[in-house]
């Protein structure tokens, strides 16, 4: 099965070798038929520590790394 990949924007990296990145998604409401922003913070895994608040980047699925950490990150966007 494939890993799924997010982007999202880097929102604090405060933590040692750790990321928050927050995925905004959008959809169509069902009965309003307007569109709907959502977002979500996911703790991804930033081994050297390279990425920075603001930064627009790609995170990965991974195996367990920690209790809440479960994506890596792959990329970083211009």
């Amino acid at each position: 099965m494939p890993k799924r990949i997010l982007q999202g924007t880097v929102v604090s990296d405060k933590n040692d070798k750790t990321v928050v990145v927050r995925v905004e998604r959008r959809f169509a409401h069902p009965i309003l038929q307007k569109t709907v922003r959502r977002s979500k913070k996911y703790k991804a895994h930033d081994e050297n520590n390279q990425f920075k608040v603001g930064d627009v980047v790609s995170i990965e699925e991974c195996a367990p790394i920690s209790k809440d950490k479960r994506w890596t990150v792959v990329a970083v966007h211009a």
